[in-house]
């Protein structure tokens, strides 16, 4: 049974930052591509980033030079360092593993959804203004 456990959130200020992880099992962490997701409320699930099992990376738009994702496979473990963080920011993160497209923004629940076969339960990020 694939595992994926988020770990990181909390709440800061703007212009703040957090690291999100999430340490994966049940799986073969080093071939599998991976990502970030996240779902505000009443909002539909965002794509963060993604990263492919050799570490190509992908980035929403509203993201882009302020997140940045990485992986340690020896650790099974995804990270998600976020910086200058902002109020849109807020939101419920989600790890996913085996995600089937690198930059779709599905119209829909996180977790229901088609662009990764496995999800994490989520972290919470606020960002105050």
């Amino acid at each position: 049974e694939v595992q994926l456990v988020e770990s990181g959130g909390g709440s800061v200020q703007t212009g703040g930052s957090l690291t999100l992880s999430c340490i994966a099992s049940g799986l073969p962490f080093d071939v599998v591509n991976m990502g970030w997701y996240r779902q505000g409320p009443g909002d539909n699930c965002d794509m963060v980033s993604t990263i492919s099992h050799d570490r190509t990376t992908y980035y929403g738009d509203s993201v882009k030079g302020r997140f940045t994702i990485s992986r340690d496979n020896a650790k099974n473990t995804l990270y998600l360092l976020m910086n200058n963080l902002k109020p849109e920011d807020s939101a419920v993160y989600y790890c996913a593993a085996d995600v089937n497209s690198w930059t779709a923004s599905p119209r829909s629940e996180c977790r229901k959804s088609w662009v990764a076969n496995s999800w994490g339960q989520g972290t919470q990020v606020t960002v105050s203004s």
